[in-house]
């Protein structure tokens, strides 16, 4: 089931064209990966997909429902994590995650059982009770994204939630986003790293100024370029610079 389909979308701010005629769909259960460089448009799709710009010419639904005309009903079915952390330092993790809970609604009890689920989802029971202060980058990053799924949503939106984090730390939430997958979420990466679309992503989106220049499956492109090039082994990297002229 098509849980995000994006029909020739654009965008400018002033005369700057950010998204241009952007066609992308992604499957319930499935993890697509948005590459591209910085300002080839990545967030801004993001955006437009989770209701926060407009676009302004085609069309996005996600979760079966138009992103400008029911954006009240794709709100209630998404979750987002950004490139920054949201989490309260202040509190502990499982502070963090009852707090989400009551503000979802969800009773004391419902709250104190999801906090519980989600810290043993991602490997955060023994740190439970510490302050967020305390916590590396990929432990709040995890936390971050447990924060998201207090109430369990069937999209699941993740800005370059990996940025600036160790490959140990990125290992970590790799493993939690794949299970947000196998769990049935719609799952659209945005990343810098191609490692990382390679590793993780079932499907592969490259966005260049504005444009997507190619999608599908990571082996797929990579076997597109290597005929093209003559490349006995290339990799995402060769990819990323054939189709877009960048390192």
């Amino acid at each position: 089931m098509q849980m995000i389909e994006v029909e020739k979308l654009s965008k400018s701010f002033g005369r700057q064209e950010v998204l241009r005629g952007v066609d992308l769909t992604v499957e319930a259960g499935e993890i697509v990966g948005l590459l591209g460089p910085n300002g080839a448009g990545k967030t801004t799709l993001v955006n437009i997909l989770s209701t926060l710009v407009l676009p302004d010419s085609g069309t996005a639904r996600v979760a079966g429902f138009d992103v400008v005309t029911e954006s009240d009903e794709v709100r209630r079915r998404i979750s987002i994590t950004g490139q920054s952390s949201a989490v309260d330092e202040l509190l502990t993790a499982d502070e963090n995650l009852r707090m989400i809970g009551r503000l979802s609604g969800l009773s004391a009890s419902s709250s104190r059982q999801r906090s519980a689920e989600l810290l043993a989802r991602f490997d955060l029971v023994d740190a439970a009770r510490r302050r967020v202060a305390s916590y590396s980058g990929g432990m709040r990053r995890r936390l971050d994204l447990a924060l998201s799924l207090v109430v369990a949503k069937p999209v699941v939106f993740l800005d370059e939630p990996t940025t600036g984090l160790d490959t140990r730390s990125r290992r970590e939430l790799w493993a939690a986003i794949r299970t947000l997958a196998d769990d049935g979420a719609a799952v659209l990466l945005t990343t810098q790293y191609l490692e990382e679309a390679d590793q993780l992503a079932d499907r592969v989106a490259l966005l260049d100024g504005g444009r997507v220049v190619a999608s599908g499956t990571a082996d797929d492109l990579k076997a597109r370029i290597g005929d093209e090039l003559s490349l006995p082994a290339p990799t995402l990297d060769d990819v990323f610079l054939a189709l877009t002229g960048r390192n």
